[in-house]
């Protein structure tokens, strides 16, 4: 339950250092969402540009089997660096937008 606990604290951390950011074309804002009772965790931007109505997932992450699932990333940098220097193992992570049998060509968990 502590590891649990901690990889929250440490989602809604990071999840929030992105929900700061605001995106600098048009009216847009950026939140975070946080469903702590089924570990999913998101930023989400909402608002109008110059080409219309804004209402997009910008990062998903899910809790699930004591594992961070990373099911969108949407960031220039990548989310998963953020999270190893966080602390959380790389056996821990899970790539979720990848495809079950291409993710064990990548360093992180399979599932």
């Amino acid at each position: 339950m502590d590891k649990l606990n901690n990889y929250r604290k440490i989602i809604k951390a990071v999840l929030g250092r992105h929900a700061a950011q605001t995106p600098s074309i048009g009216q847009v804002v950026t939140s975070p969402v946080f469903d702590e009772n089924n570990d999913n965790y998101m930023v989400v931007d909402m608002g109008w540009d110059p080409t219309g109505r804004v209402h997009a997932v910008v990062l998903h992450l899910h809790l699930l089997n004591e594992k961070i699932w990373v099911e969108v990333d949407e960031t220039e940098n990548g989310i998963t660096q953020e999270l190893l220097d966080a602390g959380i193992p790389k056996e821990d992570i899970v790539l979720g937008f990848y495809r079950p049998e291409r993710r064990k060509l990548t360093e992180f968990a399979v599932a």
